[in-house]
């Protein structure tokens, strides 16, 4: 399965954490990331990560467009709901065209669990015959 990740910066540190909480199940799947938290993840977890641009040099966007193509079948975007981002234009894109294709989406820690846990028992093999 390919997974794409996102953090916010005041939620990279957690990603990171959750990564290496859940690296044996990330280590089995693809894992695709905007530039920064990309790179944060594969210095604490060593997992090799496809790495876009930052966030907001168009990373967002280079996901969203995979999205768009049915080439990612995840996505876990630890956000911050408090601080204003100047690119949430495209951060909300990335949100709406996991609605659009019925890509499940983790927006905070719990409901990342939750998707982590079920990938590994197998529960989203769906989007392979969703492909």
């Amino acid at each position: 399965m390919k997974i794409g990740m996102i953090a916010h910066d005041a939620k990279k540190k957690l990603m990171q954490n959750f990564c290496i909480a859940y690296r044996g199940i990330l280590a089995k799947n693809e894992i695709y990331a905007t530039g920064t938290t990309g790179r944060l993840i594969e210095e604490v977890t060593n997992l090799n990560i496809h790495k876009y641009l930052a966030g907001h040099l168009g990373g967002e966007q280079q996901m969203g467009s995979q999205i768009e193509h049915n080439e990612i079948d995840l996505v876990i975007f630890l956000r911050d709901p408090i601080t204003q981002k100047s690119h949430e234009p495209d951060v909300n894109n990335v949100v709406q065209l996991c609605d659009m294709h019925n890509i499940p989406l983790a927006t905070n820690l719990a409901t990342a669990e939750l998707l982590i846990k079920a990938l590994d028992r197998g529960d989203l093999e769906w989007r392979e015959a969703y492909r």
